[in-house]
């Protein structure tokens, strides 16, 4: 098996360096010394900043572009077909999943924290993150967005903490070795792969029992999914939530820009004051998870309580992109019922005077499997304007579309508007929106293009 420090000698290309994990791992790697190569279908300045650190990057995927690597990493976007995997297969070599060589990265630190969750990861991450690195505790971090503090979405460290993300799309996290596991929530999602709830629930029972007896698992006791798993855990634990937990947020007021202010209490006993600068009552539950890890890694209360209120967000989670003509542009990764409701009851508390949402749905399956979710999601906007579907990895079936969506959102009451091109949403928005207005793009594809070119525009 891969040995972070003993395999350094060994070559590593990855198919799909371009992406945030895997250009995450290519530039620990790098790091490290490693020579690495790594292949995309366009570039980026993930992949430009890999080649200025010295891997080889090659636009398109061939055969040829894996040279005489000793081990090839592949995301789950790549297929079976793909000409370097072929390759590398009929070359015997070694060969990972993203998941997999994660995992044995992972195993070379003794104190890996993984986030895991339906949602809030990204966020949850990125503020663990910067509570280490405040803590001078020489953490290697590796988050699923850009964060500013860390210079882009990875750090690496020399001592035995690590942070990462712990997706659960078709049980990838079981592939870890965390000594904290943090479950956020669990909620129905890529049933694509999974059966239903109950197949869900079971694989994050199975990633909370990878946690050792002498380590913590973090969860949100307002979740009763979460609830039920941490039931049957065998390790420390420690919950949090508003209405239970043994961390729990008080006296929560929000500012101007609905970002909170809480009193913490720990078993019902004051634990201290913190203030965010995220919005939201889901990123209360986010920081509570946060000093939930701090708490028992023994850092200390001002460095927890100062790395809260400063975090000012990761790219794509409520990201204010700009202003134009008195109408403010924020971008959002929200993808599914759950995350949507939380980012626009969030943005109720932000100035505004009408609140236009331009949402793109995120897979065929996704949207299919919860569309009576969906429909309902939205009761908090003016006006919703819905662009196409965002296919990622699948192919459209016709079984839905975004104008059956906008169709039954607008049966319930929403003012929903289907527009099939962005260009033509720009066209449209331009002509209802006034100087007051919160404009919202939101979605896991490329939506964010739209508040771009609006403030192009």
């Amino acid at each position: 098996m891969f040995e972070l420090e003993r395999d350094v000698n060994k070559k590593v290309h990855f198919i799909g360096i371009g992406g945030i994990s895997m250009s995450a791992l290519a530039e620990i790697l790098l790091e490290y010394g490693y020579n690495v190569s790594g292949s995309d279908r366009a570039s980026s300045h993930l992949t430009d900043k890999l080649s200025t650190m010295g891997a080889k990057i090659f636009i398109g995927h061939a055969a040829e572009n894996i040279g005489d690597a000793d081990i090839v990493v592949y995301t789950a976007a790549v297929k079976d077909d793909n000409p370097e995997l072929i390759a590398a297969r009929e070359k015997n070599l070694i060969i990972y999943d993203r998941a997999e060589f994660l995992g044995q990265i992972m195993k070379r630190y003794k104190k890996g924290i993984a986030i895991a969750g339906t949602h809030g990861k990204t966020t949850t991450t990125s503020l663990v993150s910067l509570m280490l690195l405040n803590a001078n505790l020489d953490a290697t971090l590796m988050v699923g967005g850009e964060v500013d503090a860390i210079g882009g979405n990875v750090k690496v460290g020399k001592s035995d903490y690590f942070v990462t993300e712990a997706c659960e799309y078709k049980e990838s996290f079981l592939k870890f070795y965390p000594y904290i596991g943090v479950i956020l929530n669990v909620d129905a999602d890529h049933l694509d792969y999974y059966r239903d709830i109950n197949h869900i629930k079971d694989a994050f029972l199975k990633f909370g029992k990878l946690i050792p007896k002498e380590g913590l698992a973090v969860g949100c006791a307002d979740d009763s999914n979460v609830l039920e798993i941490f039931e049957k855990l065998d390790c420390n634990k420690l919950t949090y939530g508003i209405k239970k937990g043994d961390f729990r947020a008080e006296n929560i007021s929000y500012d101007e820009r609905g970002c909170a202010s809480f009193t913490a209490t720990l078993n019902g006993s004051f634990y201290g004051e913190f203030k965010l600068s995220i919005p939201g009552e889901h990123n209360v539950l986010n920081s509570l998870a946060t000093i939930a890890c701090g708490h028992f890694l023994g850092i200390d209360l001002e460095t927890i309580r100062k790395s809260l209120e400063d975090f000012k967000g990761t790219h794509r989670r409520f990201e204010k992109k700009g202003e134009k003509n008195g109408v403010v542009v924020v971008d959002d990764y929200a993808h599914h019922p759950a995350e949507i409701i939380a980012t626009l009851k969030a943005a109720k508390n932000y100035p505004h005077n009408k609140i236009y949402c331009v949402f793109q749905p995120h897979t065929y399956t996704r949207t299919y499997s919860l569309f009576k979710e969906f429909s309902e999601a939205f009761y908090n906007v003016d006006e919703l304007i819905l662009a196409d579907i965002y296919a990622a990895r699948e192919k459209d079936t016709g079984l839905v579309s975004s104008k059956m969506l906008s169709d039954a959102i607008e049966k319930n009451g929403v003012k929903s508007t289907y527009i099939q091109s962005f260009e033509e949403i720009v066209e449209y928005l331009k002509t209802v929106l006034n100087p007051g207005d919160l404009l919202i793009t939101m979605g896991a594809g490329d939506v964010y293009k739209v508040g771009e070119m609006f403030l192009r525009s």
